[in-house]
């Protein structure tokens, strides 16, 4: 059962307004929803204009998000929680961890969207590269995830095999990163999302994959649930799939201790 949807975005980056996140999420009979929105940290010049350029700074507006939480969230039965999902660079670790540690928000997501630059959900980036170079990609994608969760900033490692999403990078996933990926989890207090952010468009998977998902809970590994969520009509259609989905499994997601 569906009682925490740990992962949404409101306009704060480019999701739908808070009250209708917030809302569709009461309409959807979750206990809490966390709002967490993109937020990128690094002096790098070209992924500084291209946060500004996207409206992705949270860094500078989550203390005006935060007020319109307390404000929406008064009264309801509902728990928001106040979340960011931060795009995990290791060369900016240190200001990442510093800027986490400043907000503090109730938990923070981490995801690996940039490979050396590159985002690995454009798939018009790589067409061109040949299959060494893909596999390459990927084996980066699984390199920067682990640091990632040995970091031990991030309370939940969102849509852990994401390159899966993009088919000039799908199937280049190997047995070998998703047992790295799962020893890595398994020794860690960071905690992957089962993630319905593709599962009812073109991918048609949830994240992760089933052969991902497999050897996650042959380590032992635990999940959460995260809708990735954009607009209160797509909250509401994910979180029933994802219900249908955990049945199928026969898991029960775990919760963060907050």
């Amino acid at each position: 059962m569906v009682r925490f949807d740990y992962h949404t975005h409101s306009n704060y980056s480019d999701g739908g307004f808070l009250f209708g996140m917030i809302e569709a999420a009461e309409r959807a009979g979750l206990e809490g929803v966390g709002i967490a929105d993109h937020c990128h940290i690094s002096d790098d010049e070209r992924l500084r204009a291209n946060r500004d350029s996207l409206g992705f700074s949270l860094d500078l507006t989550y203390e005006r998000r935060r007020r319109g939480i307390e404000q929406i969230a008064a009264g309801r039965d509902i728990r928001v929680f106040d979340a960011v999902e931060m795009d995990y660079l290791p060369a900016a670790e240190d200001q990442q961890a510093a800027f986490l540690d400043d907000a503090n928000f109730d938990y923070a997501v981490g995801s690996v969207h940039q490979v050396n630059g590159r985002n690995v959900q454009r798939d018009a980036a790589f067409r061109d590269d040949s299959e060494r170079e893909r596999e390459a990609v990927v084996d980066d994608y699984y390199d920067t995830l682990v640091q990632l969760v040995d970091s031990g900033l991030f309370d939940i490692a969102a849509h852990v095999d994401l390159v899966e999403r993009t088919p000039s990078l799908r199937g280049f996933s190997t047995q070998a990163h998703y047992d790295r990926l799962a020893a890595a989890l398994a020794e860690s207090d960071t905690v992957p999302e089962i993630n319905a952010g593709r599962a009812l468009g073109d991918y048609g998977e949830f994240h992760p994959a089933p052969d991902l998902l497999t050897t996650l809970r042959d380590h032992g590994v635990e999940f959460v649930v995260g809708s990735d969520a954009h607009s209160p009509e797509e909250l509401g259609r994910r979180v029933d799939a994802l219900e249908s989905h955990l049945d199928d499994l026969g898991v029960e997601p775990t919760t963060l201790d907050i």
